[in-house]
């Protein structure tokens, strides 16, 4: 599989799956799922520049204070690609979606580690001409130097996600048949699974082996903070919506207070809460479409820091009342 190139903001980064690491070009890297790894870092550096110099001239993006302290991240759900450019979904055309997204983490000044994106990938049934388009449009990503992470969500397929991404595909995975991976920073580890149970199936399931995995590795990686991102949402809402295992999933991770916070999409929604534990949900919005006209669609930047984290909504109307919103989660003891 391909490996994220070494650029600054990379150091301190490893991937992977709780296995021995091997070296290479003096990065820790171990067996995982598919990533996107950068292609270019010379296209990244003179976006930056240009960017600077741009900034420079008077206008400027919404920011965080001292955004150069802390380890940034692109977080995107339901971006729902379909291989027809030009299609639309409740009025909104994906695409179009994505590529604003895509153009502002490149603008994003704060330089970000990667981008992940949590599940449905695709837009309705996970086609294989769903994910070349979806690699075509986060190329410029990759391009820019950043890694991109990929979650599946209940629209993906999970055989012909694989299978259009052959070439990034190891041959050893941390659970077998899922997209599950562990990404260890220097700030936080992230720890990516995969709850498609079956295509256009509402509901999402981990599975006793995902879960013994999950216990095993945040045991193994317990000395840093961790933040769990799936697709679905805990609790089954509205008939049949989130993760059947929710409970196991809770058991799972509310004891291990390294565990500071649970990240999801699936409801084309943007909350977050906080349970008896302190534990964040976080709900991510979609960057495709929403149900409720009321609801934002976009995606959100996220500063990791020693003691917390901050989130800001972009949403992809820039007049939209939740834009620029900021949110501060910080972290149980």
């Amino acid at each position: 599989m391909s490996l994220p190139a070494k650029r600054p903001g990379l150091a301190g980064q490893t991937i992977g799956c709780g296995l021995m690491p091997r070296l290479k070009a003096g990065i820790r890297v171990f067996a995982m799922p598919i990533q996107l790894a950068p292609i270019s870092r010379r296209k990244f550096l003179t976006r930056t520049a240009l960017a600077a110099a741009f900034l420079s001239g008077g206008r400027s993006l919404a920011a965080f204070s001292r955004e150069d302290e802390a380890e940034a991240w692109a977080l995107l759900s339901d971006i729902h690609i379909s291989a027809d450019g030009g299609l639309k979904a409740r009025g909104i055309n994906m695409r179009e979606h994505l590529e604003q997204a895509r153009r502002e983490i490149l603008d994003w000044t704060a330089r970000p580690r990667g981008v992940l994106v949590c599940g449905d990938c695709a837009y309705n049934s996970g086609e294989s001409a769903d994910y070349a388009r979806v690699r075509d449009l986060l190329r410029p990503l990759r391009e820019g130097g950043l890694p991109i992470h990929l979650a599946l969500g209940n629209h993906d397929h999970r055989e012909r996600f694989w299978e259009a991404l052959r070439e990034e595909k190891p041959s050893v995975q941390s659970v077998a048949d899922r997209q599950t991976m562990l990404l260890r920073t220097a700030r936080v580890n992230w720890f990516i699974l995969d709850s498609l149970e079956r295509t256009k199936f509402t509901p999402g399931l981990l599975g006793p082996e995902q879960l013994a995995w999950l216990a095993k590795a945040l045991d193994e990686n317990a000395g840093k903070p961790a933040i769990v991102m799936l697709h679905h949402n805990p609790g089954i809402t509205g008939g049949n919506m989130g993760l059947k295992d929710t409970a196991q999933l809770l058991e799972t991770i509310r004891p291990r207070r390294q565990v500071k916070a649970y990240v999801y999409g699936h409801t084309h929604s943007w909350r977050t809460e906080e349970d008896d534990s302190g534990l964040h949900l976080i709900n991510l919005p979609a960057v495709s479409y929403v149900f409720r006209p009321t609801e934002p669609s976009g995606w959100v930047r996220a500063l990791i820091r020693e003691d917390r984290m901050e989130l800001e909504l972009r949403c992809i109307d820039a007049t939209h009342a939740a834009h620029g919103q900021r949110r501060e989660f910080k972290w149980r003891s």
